[in-house]
């Protein structure tokens, strides 16, 4: 499970390459920026501001820990295409072709359609592909098809004619098409399944399906795509020697070696597993390796690597491709491991139905770790925490693992601004709150949503996972359901008595005045006027907010107010609207343990979907004063070797990219295992 930043602007040819081969190819990305005062900014354009983050404490590992950290760093690039091709089946097919323009072409560079071409080919990495990483929409150009086909026979570049078309017609408009009362499967972009697979298609697939143990259902549908061939339903299974197996391939080379300096027996095995899931496609291994990876607790280095999270699945089966490496904040971690300590104490003081609290809350580890690499689904756009596994058998045996993401969430903090802030705070109480307990709420928002909200509650027996009752609601129920567990208790002063805050009540209600202000106003200025709500976390926090004024509105327990032709919201009752949360997450409980399909339509539908057109249009009239971009990814820092005359590592330095079209050009050459179609 993912936690996305709430808002960036509130916070204020192919060869198998040898270990040199890579370092050699990396020389053109390695011009280190030595900055006293590190520039987290690289640049902007369009909707989208590039930062880059820093990786504090390097120096200390050892050079053992740094070459794990290097080789699983090695391992998730390698699978970068892979996203590429989930996303859609023509993206690799247009981003080769965009690339080879941009490196080859001669002529003029001054024109306004060479500047939209360069800036739609940034938009095209950012995204990992056609479609906009955020709204789901397909990116329109702002030249034409005949400025690109002109472009493409100067440079003397191939590209399918129906891929060249489909930039600029109306097919595939939408990659995750989550719209009610259509086939969302057919009418999504995202290349999990066959042209002519239905939703029907894959609920019926998938039903005749039974699990050996049904106590532990495998994730079905998982890794693989779902295609038709002469009428029958068949899986193309990623795996060596199946469906992306090339660049699989590369990625088993590098966790192989990855495991040879793994710091523990226990996360030997746990890699040694992965490695076996990679090579077989076998959903039993990947159950066996989550539940060795969620024991794996010890050590200083820790990762993430495989297909995960199911947001772009419409029907939540499939898994895109994403790598996170981690290192251990030692000094953070050891702070908020209270939270994952007192797990049970907020399970039993829950609002939730006796009968949907779990009697022992096990196995829930936190910890803040400093990233060392991201790739896939993870970058250029990066969640801020994440909790895994994800199938609910193994949290409520086994456990699962929350990490918040330091160095990520502090280079947000510290490439922002405040003058939105100013424009949409209803008072100067509200804005000193924001200044002075925003940060830190925003954190512990984080690590209540990971570490107790992902991991609380329990589905009623007999009932189903959750992308079987509901659907193509499952994903922004489950993490609506997860924010309003850290809504409830950010306003209990059982967080002073952990020592986790020194004023529970002003960092509550600095928690709530920004999600407030959040769900209903500021992050509207990430959608086009006209639009309706898609994407699964903004849906949720739009949901859990207009429910919530809805229900107090006979106590004014939120006040829509309007001063000098401006609209705010304004809490009057914090404590109030607390139980308001609570009740909330008592019934959003209830919808996921009785798998209550209707419920979820209903709840998201009525509350999540649609945007008061009003509202919209003044924040974006309000928003016009301010540049800076209402989305923010990053590049990756460059782990480079230094080699002895044996060709072993003797030392990795930290380096960083001159710039965000360096790393990706780089990322094409050095990393672009699989072939334009697969």
């Amino acid at each position: 499970m993912y936690f996305i930043a709430i808002s960036a602007f509130l916070i204020a040819c192919k060869k198998d390459p040898s270990i040199q081969d890579q370092i050699s190819q990396q020389e053109s990305e390695k011009e280190e920026v030595v900055e006293e005062d590190f520039n987290y900014v690289v640049e902007q354009f369009a909707d989208l501001k590039i930062l880059r983050y820093q990786i504090p404490g390097w120096e200390n590992l050892t050079l053992k820990e740094q070459k794990l950290v290097y080789y699983l760093t090695q391992a998730g690039l390698s699978g970068r295409d892979i996203m590429w091709d989930q996303n859609y089946r023509y993206n690799l097919q247009i981003r080769k072709a965009l690339e080879n323009i941009y490196t080859s072409y001669n002529g003029d560079k001054s024109s306004k359609d060479w500047k939209s071409f360069e800036t739609y080919l940034k938009r095209v990495w950012f995204s990992n592909g056609i479609h906009h990483h955020y709204s789901n929409d397909k990116i329109s150009p702002e030249f034409n098809k005949e400025y690109l086909a002109s472009l493409l026979k100067e440079t003397k570049t191939q590209l399918n004619e129906d891929a060249l078309i489909v930039i600029f017609n109306d097919a595939d408009v939408k990659k995750v098409n989550q719209a009610k009362g259509v086939d969302n499967v057919a009418l999504s972009a995202v290349n999990f399944y066959g042209p002519n697979v239905t939703n029907d298609d894959v609920t019926s697939f998938y039903g005749k399906i039974k699990s050996p143990n049904p106590d532990k259902p495998l994730s079905y549908g998982l890794n693989s795509q779902l295609i038709k061939e002469n009428g029958e339903l068949k899986e193309r299974v990623y795996k060596s020697g199946g469906l992306y197996g090339a660049a699989i391939d590369e990625i088993v080379k590098w966790l192989e070696k990855a495991q040879g300096v793994a710091e523990n027996k226990a996360q030997g095995d746990a890699l040694a597993l992965l490695i076996e899931y990679y090579k077989t496609g076998d959903l039993q291994i990947w159950d066996d390796y989550n539940v060795a990876w969620t024991a794996a607790t010890e050590g200083n280095i820790d990762y993430i690597n495989s297909f995960i999270e199911v947001y772009n699945d419409p029907l939540g089966y499939r898994g895109s491709y994403e790598t996170i490496v981690q290192i251990k904040d030692f000094d953070m971690s050891q702070k908020m491991a209270v939270l994952s300590e007192n797990a049970q104490w907020f399970e039993d003081n829950s609002p939730l139905m006796k009968e949907h609290k779990k009697d022992s809350v096990v196995g829930v580890t936190y910890k803040v770790v400093t990233v060392a690499g991201e790739a896939g689904d993870a970058s250029p756009s990066t969640p801020i925490g994440v909790n895994l596994p994800n199938a609910n058998w193994i949290r409520a045996a086994v456990g699962s693992k929350s990490v918040s993401l330091g160095n990520i969430i502090n280079a947000y903090n510290n490439a922002g601004g405040s003058g939105r802030l100013k424009e949409f705070v209803h008072d100067e109480e509200e804005y000193e709150l924001e200044e002075k307990y925003g940060q830190l709420a925003d954190k512990l928002h984080t690590a209540l949503h990971e570490v107790i909200g992902h991991a609380s509650g329990q589905l009623n027996p007999g009932v189903g996972e959750t992308k079987e009752t509901l659907k193509n609601y499952a994903s922004t129920m489950e993490e609506g359901r997860a924010d309003l567990v850290g809504l409830y208790y950010l306003m209990d002063p059982k967080l002073q008595e952990l020592g986790l805050v020194e004023d529970w009540e002003k960092v509550g209600k600095a928690a709530y005045d920004g999600y407030i202000r959040n769900g209903l106003m500021t992050q509207l200025i990430r959608l086009n006027l006209g639009d309706d709500v898609e994407e699964a976390h903004m849906r949720n926090r739009q949901w859990v907010s207009a429910w919530a004024f809805e229900q107090g509105a006979k106590d004014n327990v939120i006040e829509k107010v309007s001063k000098d032709g401006k609209t705010y919201f304004n809490i009057n009752d914090y404590a109030k609207l607390r139980e308001i949360f609570g009740e909330l997450l008592k019934e959003t409980q209830r919808i996921k343990s009785e798998g209550d399909f209707k419920a979820a339509e209903d709840l998201v539908e009525g509350y999540g979907v649609k945007v008061d057109q009003t509202i919209h249009a003044e924040v974006l009239k309000r928003n016009e004063q301010f540049t800076s971009a209402p989305y923010s990814g990053f590049v990756n820092p460059v782990l480079v070797p230094e080699m002895d005359e044996n060709g072993e590592i003797t030392k990795i330095n930290v380096t960083q990219p001159k710039d965000f079209v360096s790393q990706m050009l780089e990322y094409s050459k050095s990393y672009g295992f699989l072939p334009e179609v697969n």
